[in-house]
């Protein structure tokens, strides 16, 4: 009766199907599924926003533990102080756009100044390791009598922990997230900043209303925003931070192991039935025996040395594997983060420092939109208040100039062959002047006056400049350079 009525059913279901057929299609996801056998898995799996998943306790504990690792484990040392290198290396360096040169050479000049006298490529680097490290880092725009440049604005950072929102300093109607507040169209408009950070031993003297609300106009907040609606960053380590203890943990097991192995020690045996009579030697004794001399054992009983089983063979290669892993939630080549590029050729080198240049040139991007275009403006704002400092036509408030931001480049491993390409390309009309020199991260129009002002002084000297014809690629017929065979430069090119 049932499957007549499920019969007559599909039927109905289906009057218009050709033949009257019903076919059912059931599909699902296995990760859906919850079975005995992920059911552990997936546990700590939740439906929390961006702000409830991050919220100020979780952040707090993950901030303690990544500063933790870093400061105790020398390959996340190394590898956070490294992307802050490789990021920003000895600094950006900034290039006017407007239609008047003498202006542009002017607004460079004074604002490479001002960046030099507050030491700005040094906080740039603070800053990016605190974004690693701590998921954020935040700078607050003042005024410092003691800088040594017309204009005396100044970055001062501090670290997340010193934003948060002070017990009952928020009144109802404002929506804020740990610190920040926001209007109701979303939009950051203000920071709770504590004028000490909360684990300083000095902080619970200044009370409870120690803090300070800053606009938004005067605070600098970097972080990468990996969820729709997050407010504040995480360390971007979290997800390698089990594997640095990991790593530390099974370091210090195979040298203790080691260590143990090494020392004079033996383990006392006998050979005799557990019911038979042997030379009094009680179990679990110990007895000492001086170094490089020989012992006589009781009747019944040997010695024999424990062997030195450790490390084992695998334990290079589980470290090379954990830190490959570790490096990867940073797009992180392995041998920049080891430090060791001995198992690489040319070839494979170029292809894994490929994906790890891109974000780092997306990283420059978003520093200079974050942080150095806001300098950029409130350094203007400033300089157009003192008198004959800028020129008359740029005072206005609130002016914004075409400009650009050039990084330092990165050296090819090998130079002749880029060279060659270079040719290549301009000879083709495939890239410009400008497009070469900020690949180095140079200034094309401050490079060829400054080749232009050589080739000058050469001609008064009498000199000559022998021009070099680039290297061309070879034929079909000539012998072409294998890339495997070139390995000497790419350790060199991992530690710079």
């Amino acid at each position: 009766m049932l499957k007549w009525l499920r019969q007559l059913g599909g039927r109905k279901a289906t009057a218009a199907a050709p033949r009257g057929r019903l076919l059912v299609v059931r599909g699902k996801y296995d990760a859906a599924q919850t079975t005995h056998e992920n059911r552990r898995h997936w546990a700590q799996a939740d439906h929390l926003s961006a702000d409830a998943a991050m919220g100020a306790d979780v952040r707090r504990v993950l901030r303690s533990r990544a500063r933790y690792e870093v400061a105790n484990n020398s390959y996340a040392k190394g590898i956070v102080a490294t992307l802050a290198n490789y990021v920003v290396g000895t600094g950006p360096r900034l290039q006017m756009l407007t239609d008047d040169p003498e202006a542009n050479r002017l607004i460079e000049q004074e604002f490479s100044r001002w960046a030099k006298s507050i030491a700005l490529p040094h906080k740039l680097r603070t800053m990016r390791v605190a974004q690693c490290e701590s998921g954020e880092c935040f700078g607050l725009l003042t005024s410092n009598p003691r800088i040594a440049a017309p204009v005396q604005l100044d970055l001062r950072l501090i670290e997340a922990d010193q934003v948060a929102t002070p017990f009952g300093a928020l009144p109802p109607e404002e929506r804020a997230v740990d610190g920040i507040v926001f209007d109701g169209f979303g939009n950051p408009v203000a920071y709770y900043v504590l004028r000490r950070h909360p684990g300083d031993p000095r902080a619970w003297r200044a009370g409870p209303d120690a803090y300070d609300l800053m606009p938004i106009e005067s605070v600098v907040h970097l972080f990468r925003a990996e969820r729709p609606g997050q407010s504040r960053g995480i360390p971007e380590i979290t997800s390698s931070l089990s594997l640095f203890a990991t790593l530390r943990r099974y370091t210090l097991a195979v040298l203790g192991a080691a260590e143990q192995a090494a020392l004079p020690s033996g383990v006392i045996y006998t050979d005799a039935p557990a019911d038979a009579e042997a030379a009094g030697v009680e179990p679990m004794d110990t007895v000492e025996m001086d170094r490089g001399t020989w012992m006589t054992m009781p009747y019944g009983w040997k010695i024999g040395q424990v062997k030195a089983e450790q490390p084992t063979t695998v334990y290079g290669d589980f470290k090379h594997e954990v830190i490959n892993e570790i490096a990867r939630c940073l797009n992180m080549p392995f041998n920049i983060a080891a430090g060791n590029s001995s198992g690489y050729n040319y070839a494979s080198g170029r292809l894994d420092h490929q994906a790890f240049f891109k974000a780092i040139r997306i990283d420059q991007h978003y520093l200079g939109d974050m942080v150095l275009d806001r300098l950029l403006k409130s350094w203007l704002d400033e300089a157009v208040l003192i008198e004959g400092y800028l020129p008359q036509w740029l005072r206005q408030l609130g002016v914004d100039l075409p400009h650009q931001w050039f990084w330092d480049g990165f050296e090819h491993v090998d130079p002749q062959k880029e060279a060659g390409a270079q040719a290549t390309r301009l000879q083709s009309n495939t890239t410009t002047l400008a497009a070469e020199f900020a690949k180095a991260g140079l200034d094309w129009e401050s490079e060829l006056r400054q080749r232009a002002r050589e080739v000058a002084l050469m001609r008064e000297l009498g000199l000559t400049t022998a021009t070099a014809a680039p290297a061309t690629p070879p034929t079909a017929d000539e012998p072409q350079e294998e890339d495997d065979d070139v390995t000497e430069d790419v350790d060199a090119h991992a530690r710079a």
